[in-house]
């Protein structure tokens, strides 16, 4: 804890998203704002004390909009970066046990692996239709082939490891080197993952909705926020600048709080950039 305290990255970027899941979360049960509330008369006006963000081209609040797409971000991205731990390290862990799993699950793997994510998430996502459970749905299916192949790639080096062979040698049963050895030695490197596959996950469900395969319409996302704007640019900016801003900072958040995580469990990354740092000097 003291290190991670002493951790820029960690503490930046965990900061900033514990700030924006407040304003998502908690602000507007205390401001009440309506995100769906519509005022013909208040097209695309600009920010101004009621609005503090302006309106979108329906006359619903923008702020209020932007809040309730933080809250469909965060939650498809929280979803999709548990899951796929869950599943990741259900198939990596079994894929080291067993040769014939390892084949077929592998090669599985390597096939949806092969296929962009964004097309693979726009293909599942049309065939389940659009919503907040299929898109969870859609991108778990995407992301968590990556993780199962680190999670394989991890616990492979650690079964060769000597505490390990030693285990095997007095008699330790399958489960046990599975949750003794095997579980706790990977969890730190794909937890490092994860905060990555959240701001992915964040960004893809951000460009499936701007194209209609995401969250649907009047449900707010930050993807369908601009793609409402986009057409009254000229007009109304705002809700392109704002929207693109509140993306751009959450998803800086969740790398910054990766990065910080990396240096935290690999030792070999914090001496490497105090080589580089003395180097430097």
């Amino acid at each position: 804890m003291r290190r991670a305290l002493r951790t820029p990255g960690i503490v930046v970027g965990l900061g900033i998203l514990l700030v924006i899941a407040f304003c998502a979360f908690l602000l507007p049960l205390f401001v009440h704002l309506d995100p769906f509330s519509v005022e013909a008369t208040s097209r695309l006006k600009p920010p101004s004390g009621e609005h503090l963000l302006g309106t979108d081209n329906y006359g619903r609040d923008l702020l209020a909009r932007i809040l309730a797409g933080a809250k469909a971000s965060l939650t498809v991205g929280l979803s999709v970066a548990l899951l796929g731990i869950v599943f990741g390290t259900a198939i990596g862990i079994a894929a080291v046990f067993s040769s014939t799993l390892d084949s077929v699950l592998m090669r599985i793997c390597d096939g949806l692996m092969a296929i962009p994510s964004i097309l693979l998430a726009v293909a599942l996502a049309a065939a389940l239709g659009p919503s907040t459970t299929t898109l969870v749905v859609a991108l778990t299916i995407v992301y968590t082939p990556g993780l199962a192949r680190l999670v394989r790639s991890r616990a492979l080096a650690v079964q060769s490891e000597m505490f390990v062979e030693a285990s095997v040698g007095v008699g330790a049963r399958p489960l046990h080197l599975m949750f003794r050895h095997l579980l706790p030695n990977t969890l730190s490197v794909i937890t490092v993952q994860a905060t990555f596959t959240f701001a992915e996950s964040i960004i893809v469900e951000a460009a499936l909705s701007f194209l209609g395969a995401g969250v649907p319409a009047p449900a707010a996302s930050w993807g369908n926020i601009l793609y409402d704007g986009k057409s009254v640019v000229s007009r109304a900016p705002s809700m392109i600048v704002f929207t693109s801003l509140a993306l751009v900072v959450t998803v800086l958040a969740l790398n910054l709080l990766g990065d910080g995580l990396r240096d935290l469990v690999d030792p070999r990354t914090r001496r490497q950039a105090r080589l580089a740092t003395k180097g430097a000097a």
